[in-house]
């Protein structure tokens, strides 16, 4: 969303992205209960390292170099972080173990210099993913297929009626926003680690003309909730003392 979205609007280009990636969730990308990830599993760290390959190789269809901090936690054993570090060197990706949970910003030292090492002497070419004046359908199907890998999108002629109309409403060139579970590269969250051959069902596309994107609802997501009847903020004060008060 930040390079085919902010960086389009705003007319920027990175010079570097970092990937930030946890052991634990690398194990449950490798098949491991959510319960069991604080159990050595070098195994699965492997297999899960899968789903860390296809966000390196998306990141390289932009022309960005890439660095993976390994946002390292005390249960980590040096198994599990070498593994990461086997499977992304044949890609030519820096992986670096960061501390900073433990250590404060001593800990993120050696990212930080990677990243500035990066920056200022990795010549970039920075490359959308797809151009302004593609039809609104297929950006979304661009999305789905290059980046969660899927084979191919699906929605009924209601669905494709809404896009016709957004388009004829001179819409059509606005960039995509995918709302899509953040726990799988389909639609299914539990479908884990680097799924092959699926398709993403869209469920819904709405026009967001005041922020600039078009939105495509996919599977069963659902959009931010709003605030409830009465918001946390209202019970949140500042004492005679100065001290702020009821934030818990």
């Amino acid at each position: 969303k930040f390079l085919n979205i902010k960086c389009r609007q705003a007319g920027i280009s990175p010079s570097v992205v970092v990937l930030v990636a946890m052991i634990r969730a690398l194990k449950v990308h490798g098949g491991v209960a959510l319960a069991d990830v604080a159990k050595p599993d070098a195994a699965a760290v492997e297999r899960g390292v899968e789903n860390l390959r296809k966000h390196i190789e998306n990141i390289h269809k932009f022309h960005l170099p890439v660095v993976v901090a390994i946002n390292r936690f005390t249960g980590d054993t040096e198994e599990e972080l070498q593994c990461v570090h086997d499977k992304c060197d044949y890609l030519g990706v820096q992986v670096i173990t960061a501390d900073h949970w433990a250590h404060g910003g001593a800990g993120a030292e050696a990212l930080a210099a990677t990243v500035v090492e990066l920056a200022e002497h990795h010549a970039t070419d920075f490359k959308l993913l797809y151009p302004d004046d593609a039809p609104l359908w297929s950006k979304v199907r661009t999305i789905a297929q290059e980046i969660y890998g899927a084979n191919e999108i699906l929605g009924d002629k209601r669905l494709r009626d809404k896009f016709r109309q957004i388009e004829s409403q001179g819409y059509g060139k606005l960039p995509i926003c995918m709302a899509k579970t953040q726990y799988s590269l389909s639609t299914d969250p539990h479908l884990t680690g680097h799924p092959l051959s699926f398709d993403v069902p869209l469920r819904d596309v709405r026009l967001a003309a005041g922020a600039g994107f078009v939105i495509v609802l996919t599977g069963d997501i659902m959009r931010m909730p709003g605030l409830p009847r009465v918001p946390a903020a209202e019970a949140i004060d500042i004492d005679e003392n100065g001290e702020i008060v009821g934030l818990f």
